[in-house]
Formats: structure tokens, C-alpha cells, sequence
């Protein structure tokens, strides 16, 4: 079985954090997330950048459709592969 990545898109930082913590919570995600800063194409402002948490799901057993109603609650979304 292949590895799964999942990455959830989020309007800020702070949201982009929330997230991070509350995937052990809520999800048992024992692997830190990487926090990625996504500046938008053409922009240069800092307040144009989303954030991605990408979470490593060696085992496959985050379901896509949690991990996208999660990220929903901070403005985000997940990122269909």
C-alpha cells in the first residue's frame, strides 16, 4: 500500500495551525504536520498566501471526507489529489 498525503488548504496561519494541533484530537495523528506557506500566483502581498498542513498517512486510515468537513470549520478545504 502506497503512502497517503492529504493536504488541507487554509486562509491564514493562525487557521492553518488550529488545524495542525487539533489533528491529533481529533483524528489520533501522531506525526507532526508540515506547515507550508502557498503564496497565491502573481501575488506578492504576505496577505495573499494560503496555508497547507500536510499530514502523512502512511496507513490509510484518515478518511478524506472528515479531514474536508475539519478543515471547513477553519474556511479551508482538502486539496483533491
Amino acid at each position: 500500500m502506497s503512502d497517503v498525503r492529504h493536504v488541507l488548504v487554509l486562509p491564514d496561519r493562525d487557521a492553518a495551525e488550529e488545524v495542525a494541533e487539533g489533528l491529533a484530537d481529533r483524528f489520533g495523528v501522531t506525526e507532526e504536520p508540515q506547515l507550508v506557506r502557498d503564496a497565491l500566483a502573481g501575488e506578492d502581498d504576505a496577505e495573499d498566501a494560503q496555508w497547507l498542513v500536510v499530514v502523512e498517512d502512511a496507513a490509510s486510515l484518515l478518511d478524506p471526507s472528515a479531514l474536508d468537513e475539519f478543515a471547513a470549520e477553519y474556511e479551508g478545504w482538502l486539496e483533491k489529489p
